[in-house]
């Protein structure tokens, strides 16, 4: 298929989408595109994800299932685990995790295994688009090398593009279509490709001259978060011990009209990206002999809260002559933030290991998360189940709010738990709150 070809059938909606990996960034996307009115195959190794899908329900609390049903009652949308129908695809993206090595190193494993897994069916005109976070050159360097071992050459018998997912499930005031979307490309024509793709389903794209630029843009974004959730987690603890609430300090600063972006200090960073994609950089860095001191100093803050959280506890409880050594504590909110179910990289995993190591017997509470899904560093809670209510919270010794979902009856919290360390200023002053 020629360059214009493909331009005319995105055009007239006549191209064929499909989407690698189903999960919080490929199944909103596939949705957008199937809305616009195209064809769209969805492809993921996870057969459940293809039962959900066939019967119209969703797997992701904030996606509603009305918005599967229309899916599948178009007509145009396949599930495949498996990838013989990318040979059908007029445009491929991939949209696959990438997480860390345990020696906290960048695990391609993802990348390259859908990258295989497509390469015997790659067909000339057709555009790969890789939207995982990833160190720059990941696109040309790692994926494009699988890509060619049929013999078809990117930018010349097929289309390389490179644009970063700016998910952020649940946001009220933003979604996949009006979230504008960076877009790179190995040469001219596969960025022309790839923005006419993308802008037939977001509100804007914004064109930059290479993938590895694009890739930089993601990082970029996700470090300067991270560097600023750091920032307040350490005046958190400075003016903790001047006797200074930080929430109070923000909501006072925040009124400066200029110069100042509130951020907000927690038990600990969580979601696939903020606690992930800055140590990317840090790694692809080494290959260039350069330290980058500020984004590790700030990964080792935000790694440290959940220990400073349980410190907070131990010291509470102690002022109240209890032990933390066979009591019982109640973690409220799994999810990594509010409002959704989502548990990747949550820092209550950490803070439920480090109550058991102090000998704490632990529930959790999750009204999203009523039971917890595998996870690769915390397994040993697999299918654990949340306690159905609150209404027996003052059973337990201690119970921390790790999250502070809308739906929770905080008032109630305040008024019969016997301690409560909250880490997300979620409950008014009392003597029984501690803020950590």
């Amino acid at each position: 298929m020629g360059k214009q070809t493909f331009l005319d059938n995105i055009k007239n909606h006549n191209a064929v989408i499909g989407i690698v990996g189903l999960g919080y960034v490929g199944l909103p996307l596939l949705i957008e595109f199937s809305r616009a009115g195209f064809k769209t195959v969805g492809f993921d190794t996870d057969k459940s994800k293809g039962d959900f899908l066939r019967a119209g329900k969703s797997y992701l609390k904030h996606i509603p299932s009305e918005n599967i049903k229309n899916l599948t009652e178009s007509g145009k949308f396949e599930f495949c685990s498996d990838f013989v129908r990318a040979k059908d695809c007029d445009a491929i993206i991939i949209c696959v995790p990438t997480p860390l090595t345990k020696q906290r190193e960048p695990d391609m494993t993802y990348i390259v295994k859908s990258g295989e897994a497509i390469a015997p069916y790659i067909k000339k005109g057709q555009l790969i688009s890789l939207e995982s976070t990833s160190y720059p050159g990941t696109t040309d360097e790692v994926l494009k090398p699988i890509l060619e071992k049929g013999g078809l050459k990117a930018g010349i018998d097929f289309y390389l593009a490179f644009s970063p997912e700016r998910e952020d499930p649940n946001n009220p005031n933003f979604s996949t279509s009006t979230i504008p979307k960076v877009v790179g490309g190995f040469n001219e024509d596969s960025a022309d490709i790839a923005c006419a793709v993308y802008d037939t389903v977001i509100c804007k794209t914004v064109r930059v001259s290479s993938n590895a630029t694009a890739e930089a843009t993601k990082l970029m974004e996700n470090i300067f978060r991270c560097i600023n959730i750091a920032l307040v987690n350490e005046l958190k603890i400075v003016f903790d011990k001047m006797g200074i609430d930080i929430w109070e300090v923000i909501n006072a600063a925040k009124t400066k009209p200029f110069g100042f972006m509130p951020f907000y200090p927690g038990p600990g960073l969580g979601g696939h990206c903020i606690p992930i994609d800055p140590f990317y950089l840090t790694w692809k860095a080494r290959e260039f002999d350069y330290p980058t001191k500020f984004i590790e100093l700030a990964g080792e803050i935000n790694t440290s809260m959940p220990r400073y959280v349980i410190r907070k506890t131990l010291r509470a409880m102690n002022q109240r002559k209890k032990v933390l050594n066979g009591s019982r504590a109640l973690l409220v909110g799994l999810a990594y933030k509010k409002n959704i179910d989502d548990i990747r990289e949550s820092p209550s995993f950490k803070l439920w290991d480090l109550l058991e190591e102090n000998g704490a017997i632990v529930d959790f509470y999750d009204p999203y998360c009523p039971e917890v899904k595998d996870t690769r560093h915390y397994p040993k809670y697999a299918h654990k189940k949340s306690i159905l209510d609150i209404k027996n919270i003052a059973a337990y010794d201690v119970v921390i709010i790790a999250t502070d979902h809308d739906c929770i009856d905080y008032e109630f919290i305040r008024t019969n738990a016997s301690l409560i360390i909250d880490t997300r200023n979620a409950i008014k002053p009392s003597t029984n709150v501690i803020k950590a």
